[in-house]
């Protein structure tokens, strides 16, 4: 693995253990300014502000059991700007209890941003947001 690959999977393995414990503040530290995160298909924010209320808010749609992880990496880098194509795995139990374990494959863009590797696009759906318009 090279020395990007392992810093941008570092980064966000921190940012995961950030969602799975609720610091939301300090998730917003991996975050540009003008970030961008697909909450669900069809519905992006945008902002730091936008984006730690739409964390809180799955956080309790999970019924506070939110728990992230990562499996495979592949980066593609262009300048100040890579392209993380990974494995997204997701375990919580809603609120009547059901347990569910989700895998996707997610996409995230991250700019080089004084000194620092900062997610400028969030999208955990990946390519399967083609699905809804798809035929459409």
């Amino acid at each position: 693995m090279d020395a990007l690959t392992r810093t941008l999977k570092e980064t966000i393995e921190a940012a995961d253990r950030a969602i799975t414990a609720e610091d939301f503040d300090e998730l917003m530290k991996f975050y540009a300014d003008d970030a961008s995160l697909v909450v669900k298909p069809g519905l992006t924010v945008s902002g730091k502000e936008s984006i730690r209320r739409a964390f809180v808010a799955i956080a309790d749609h999970f019924n506070n059991s939110i728990v992230v992880t990562q499996g495979e990496i592949q980066v593609i880098q262009g300048g100040d700007v890579a392209l993380v194509i990974m494995e997204t795995l997701l375990q919580a139990t809603d609120k009547a209890g059901v347990k569910t374990e989700i895998s996707r494959r997610a996409t995230y863009v991250f700019r080089h941003i004084s000194e620092k590797w900062l997610c400028v696009v969030d999208n955990s759906y990946g390519t399967t947001l083609l699905d809804s318009v798809v035929g459409s």
